[in-house]
């Protein structure tokens, strides 16, 4: 296997795990958002917002102190379990997931709000509980949405760079993905066909990745309605 599908395939893992992992909790805390009224509505948004306007060092950094092997959470994981993310491909996928978690809140709270509350009030009218409700109505209704949140933290995911190399450094065949092996080979003379390679397969992932999601969704869209 060449090294750059190697990375390609590292890259795309970690995506994947990051978005897989992160989105019951995305669409938890996008029901909240969406459809309850309470005191710290609005922290709870902020907070849920804030890897996007913090430093992505930042972030990488708390994680780093949390999660690390001498963090409160790290310390856990290892003692109880023996896990250990940080420098490790599950610490990339942990650090995506931090990164891609906003974007894909958001996008699923706007189509949760798209969805007519009269609808999930009929079905409630008709006996179903509010859970029931929530994955029978809501939640199909707004599958569009969670798709497109779902694309939006894989790209971003992806393409994350700054809380990764932070958190789980640059190690080859274990934490360096796409956008680390980039920036690896620019510190490097004369590895610009290296560069182009890999920015030309980011690319191509990326933009099918783009045109996958548009697809499915119009095709969920076509039939909701």
């Amino acid at each position: 296997m060449s090294p750059e599908l190697s990375i390609v395939l590292l890259s795309v893992k970690v995506a994947l795990v990051a978005t897989i992992a992160s989105m019951p909790a995305a669409v938890v805390v996008a029901l909240i958002l969406a459809r309850r009224q309470f005191w710290g509505r609005s922290v709870l948004n902020a907070i849920v917002h804030l890897p996007l306007v913090m430093p992505p060092v930042v972030t990488g950094y708390l994680l780093l102190t949390t999660f690390g092997t001498r963090g409160p959470v790290g310390a856990f994981l290892e003692q109880a379990f023996g896990l250990v993310v940080a420098f490790r491909w599950t610490g990339a996928a942990l650090a995506a997931a931090v990164m891609g978690f906003p974007l894909m809140v958001r996008a699923i709270r706007l189509a949760i709000e798209q969805v007519d509350p009269d609808l999930e009030a009929a079905a409630r009218s008709l006996g179903a509980s509010p859970l029931w409700t929530t994955c029978a109505v809501t939640l199909p209704l707004a599958l569009p949405g969670i798709l497109s949140g779902m694309m939006l933290a894989f790209a971003k995911a992806l393409g994350e760079f700054g809380a990764t190399i932070t958190f789980v450094s640059n190690i080859p065949g274990e934490t360096r993905t796409l956008a680390l092996a980039i920036y690896t080979l620019t510190q490097t003379p004369g590895s610009d066909a290296a560069i182009w390679r890999l920015l030309s397969l980011s690319i191509g992932v990326s933009f099918t990745a783009l045109l996958a999601s548009e697809a499915l969704a119009r095709r969920m869209e076509r039939r909701r309605r």
